[in-house]
């Protein structure tokens, strides 16, 4: 069990946070067709004045991105999955002071009073709650035409879902939340991880229903039908529903019109690429994403977390990968690495890569791995290999669906480290403490679901009890 320790709070998830994204509205013109400019000063952005016409709900809407772009957990800077999920795994090593919450995940102590964890929590319920805001502002809008109102409506869904599936697979029951009623979210409790799976997924399959295949805006940076199917396919991969996880992934993937998978590696993380499926766009032209920002380094020592050099060794010989996506910074005789995905950590003259949410190279090893699990094996190799082929290496010689279970395994944690998947991937195929055991003295197998924070529950009783070994 691990030790807790009270701390006030002054911030509950259902405080009402609607001023914040739509009173508090910036609204900037990036092109005509993506961000609209509004002449109505942000403190005069009332509710019902949002949805009078389509610019400035899709500004509310576009509000939204920016805060899952700069907060919480799909957030490109070091308080993102992608970095605290890394140190947690063994995709990082911390290299941090003491007394840094990274040296928590690190350690694997963290407790319901970690203030990331905390963060986690509330900035995800505020973006929920500016989420159902939004949902609810386009339902009563007299001013909206019924197109307007599905695309809006089908962008927002997408997002309820997303957000809650992230939550419900690191804090597992968790309250889905769909109306900004105060009311009735103070009275709300938790359900189970299947129940959130089952409230996402009939959000995304209304999503899907209401956006189109084609985007709404000249770049990928708005969500469209075959968004909201990438996300289909990971969670009925995560269900364990591998005939609907296929048929999904197939669904982007035969697109081929939208989508290709660059075989040039130093190209796939470019905004242009035919691979991406959604992106969010940096706060300014010229700026590109937070994730090189916050990967790379230039000197050693590393500021806070770096490849571990175990996850560095793990990579096939001859793999592209690990000369083009991972960088080696020397300081005398000690050596570091880091993520070299996303190269521009500068700013440049027009941004050159956004940040990527989903892109195909996913879809191809989710199909492959749906398509294992039901026996169909010989096409679940061709999508394992075409990944492997992009990455100047040999067709794989499992032959098995066991072998190419394990080989699947092997393939995501190369092609998409540092994206947020690894300590979901080993949770959800039972290793994590396989894995984790041998390296990390620290590794407790409840650390498999995080700790609820304590404020939280201090605040919200329908929330108790705890997580278990904490």
């Amino acid at each position: 069990m691990k030790n807790r320790t009270k701390k006030n709070s002054r911030f509950s998830i259902w405080s009402n946070t609607l001023g914040i994204f739509l009173l508090g509205i910036t609204l900037t013109t990036i092109s005509c067709d993506e961000f609209v400019q509004v002449e109505v000063p942000s403190t005069q952005l009332s509710s019902p004045l949002v949805f009078e016409n389509n610019s400035t709900a899709t500004a509310a809407l576009v509000a939204i991105y920016a805060q899952i772009r700069d907060s919480g957990l799909l957030t490109g800077n070091p308080k993102g999955m992608h970095v605290k999920l890394g140190e947690y795994t063994d995709e990082l090593t911390f290299y941090g002071a003491g007394g840094q919450t990274d040296a928590s995940f690190y350690n694997n102590i963290v407790l319901p009073t970690n203030t990331d964890v905390k963060d986690w929590w509330n900035t995800t319920y505020q973006q929920l709650y500016a989420t159902n805001a939004l949902l609810e502002g386009v339902e009563n809008s007299k001013s909206l035409t019924s197109f307007q109102k599905e695309q809006l409506r089908g962008e927002a869904l997408f997002i309820r879902a997303l957000l809650h599936f992230h939550l419900t697979n690191l804090f597992d029951a968790i309250p889905y939340v769909k109306t900004t009623d105060y009311r009735a979210n103070t009275k709300i409790g938790k359900i189970g991880k299947i129940q959130v799976y089952e409230n996402a997924e009939a959000d995304l399959l209304e999503s899907e229903a209401l956006l189109g295949v084609a985007y709404i805006s000249s770049e990928r940076i708005r969500p469209n039908k075959a968004t909201v199917q990438a996300l289909l396919a990971r969670l009925y991969l995560y269900s364990g529903r591998w005939a609907e996880a296929a048929n999904s992934a197939s669904a982007v993937l035969n697109n081929t019109t939208l989508y290709a998978d660059d075989h040039n590696l130093e190209t796939v993380f470019l905004k242009g690429n035919l691979g991406n499926i959604w992106q969010l766009l940096p706060d300014t032209d010229g700026r590109n994403t937070l994730e090189a920002e916050t990967h790379v380094f230039l000197q050693g020592p590393p500021p806070v977390s770096a490849l571990s050099v175990a996850f560095v060794n793990s990579f096939e010989a001859g793999d592209l990968r690990r000369a083009q996506w991972i960088k080696e910074v020397t300081n005398g005789t000690a050596v570091w690495y880091h993520a070299y995905k996303y190269k521009a950590y500068n700013n440049s003259q027009g941004s050159l890569e956004y940040t990527i949410v989903f892109r195909t190279a996913e879809l191809y090893l989710i199909r492959a791995e749906a398509r294992a699990q039901q026996g169909e094996l010989t096409t679940a190799l061709e999508d394992l290999n075409k990944i492997r082929n992009k990455a100047g290496l040999g067709n794989s010689s499992a032959l098995t669906a066991e072998q190419i279970l394990n080989a699947i395994v092997k393939e995501r944690k190369s092609e998409l480290f540092s994206e947020g998947h690894r300590f979901f991937d080993l949770k959800r195929n039972n290793l994590l403490d396989e894995i984790l055991t041998p390296t990390k003295p620290g590794w407790d197998t409840n650390d498999k679901i995080l700790p609820l924070p304590e404020t939280e529950l201090l605040l919200n009783p329908n929330l108790k009890p705890q997580n278990t070994g904490y």
